[in-house]
């Protein structure tokens, strides 16, 4: 860790980015008690903090190397290289989300839609919105184009 950014972690250790309820529910699904020490929190929040920070200034740093301003989800996967446990949790999650967005694509919402419509379940013809009329555009003559 840099001096700079250490002391930067150091001055600011009453800030948080956990809340203890979130951090006492890691701490109890790893097997701690449920009334956690104070102190235990706090240092699980910080070694969490310091870890995120770290990772993200690592990615920021190899994408630098790449000359790009914004960091890619790449950038990550080649920080967590060396940890394969991290980088297979990564690429697990990766996997979950790419399937979970094909299934979104794969689902049709128009069938539904009309299928509700069909039950009773939609509104009425009545009850829907009036559509807005087309614009109408004018030449210079007043003649409609």
């Amino acid at each position: 860790m840099s001096k700079r950014r250490a002391y930067a972690c150091a001055r600011d250790r009453t800030r948080s980015l956990w809340d203890d309820g979130t951090v006492e529910a890691f701490l109890y699904a790893f097997g701690d008690t449920p009334p956690s020490l104070p102190s235990t929190i706090r240092t699980l929040d910080e070694i969490i903090t310091d870890f995120i920070i770290e990772a993200c200034h690592e990615a920021a740093l190899c994408a630098s190397y790449s000359r790009r301003a914004k960091i890619k989800v790449d950038d990550f996967k080649f920080t967590l290289r060396k940890d394969g446990r991290k980088l297979g949790r990564v690429a697990d999650m990766l996997a979950k989300d790419a399937d979970m967005k094909k299934e979104r694509r794969g689902f049709d919402f128009d069938d539904e839609i009309k299928a509700a419509k069909d039950d009773g379940g939609g509104e009425d013809e009545q009850q829907q919105r009036p559509r807005k009329k087309a614009r109408t555009v004018r030449s210079e003559d007043g003649s409609e184009a």
